[in-house]
């Protein structure tokens, strides 16, 4: 998993590209139009969800979490982060189990 050194900390960092295919991904899979999308999330035009998507910029907190009940994952499964892989085992990263946050000890 690729991390970022923060002062002495090491952390996450999401890619941005990805969580917008991953994004795309679960609407699609959903069978969810961008349209609705819009819809629900009371937006005037799209174009915010197509940043999304394209991975020019992330969903705020809110509608992160409203993406993630209306796709019907937790937001865990939406973010992607680089170099991830559930695979890979090496531990470093834990996940809190009331947030879903992962944090390196």
């Amino acid at each position: 998993m690729n991390v970022r050194a923060v002062g002495v900390m090491k952390v996450p960092v999401i890619d941005l590209r990805a969580t917008g295919q991953n994004i795309k991904n679960l609407r699609v899979a959903a069978g969810i139009s961008v349209r609705d999308l819009q819809t629900i999330l009371g937006f005037t035009n799209p174009q915010a969800i197509y940043k999304w998507q394209n991975g020019d910029c992330m969903p705020s907190i809110d509608n992160l979490v409203i993406l993630a009940a209306v796709l019907g994952v937790t937001v865990d499964q939406i973010l992607v982060v680089e170099g991830d892989s559930s695979a890979d085992g090496d531990g470093a990263f834990e996940s809190s189990v009331t947030t879903g946050i992962r944090v390196q000890w």
